[in-house]
């Protein structure tokens, strides 16, 4: 492999860390996407993100649709229902998404559905004005890069 490889790869390694990467939230964590559950609570204390990823899990009967806010106050499906099982949504734009069972009565009766706000992507995170924590970080990195270029020097 060439030098400019190992440097591009170092690069990278001590890059990686510091980028922001969108989160994955499995609705209902370990319940899953299933009717009796109480999915504003579950919201509440989360923040979500354009980028960041909506996982439902759940079991037949319990189906998912993403509805306007009409169908979610009404507790009416309309458009192709979501039946995998894993469904994952990336959320996409910012503003109000509703979801909802449409399996019988189970958004209407049993509070099968879901409302979140989505706001803009995560801002870079500012980096913490202490002089121990950026010794740490930049030796961390001045490790990797190291051990990047150790390890380029035993396979050339």
């Amino acid at each position: 492999m060439a030098p400019s490889q190992f440097i591009a790869f170092a690069l990278v390694t001590i890059i990686l860390p510091t980028l922001t990467m969108a989160a994955e939230h499995i609705v209902g964590d370990d319940k899953g996407w299933t009717a009796n559950f109480n999915y504003t609570t579950w919201a509440s204390g989360k923040v979500f993100h354009v980028g960041d990823t909506l996982v439902f899990k759940y079991q037949p009967p319990h189906n998912l649709y993403k509805v306007d806010g009409n169908g979610f106050k009404n507790c009416v499906a309309s458009g192709e229902a979501l039946t995998s099982g894993n469904d994952i949504i990336t959320l996409g734009s910012t503003g109000k998404k509703w979801y909802i069972c449409g399996f019988g009565k189970h958004c209407s009766e049993l509070g099968q559905k879901l409302v979140i706000n989505v706001e803009a992507e995560a801002p870079a995170p500012t980096p913490i004005p202490n002089a121990a924590y950026g010794l740490a970080a930049s030796g961390y990195q001045i490790i990797v890069a190291a051990v990047a270029v150790v390890a380029g020097m035993i396979v050339a």
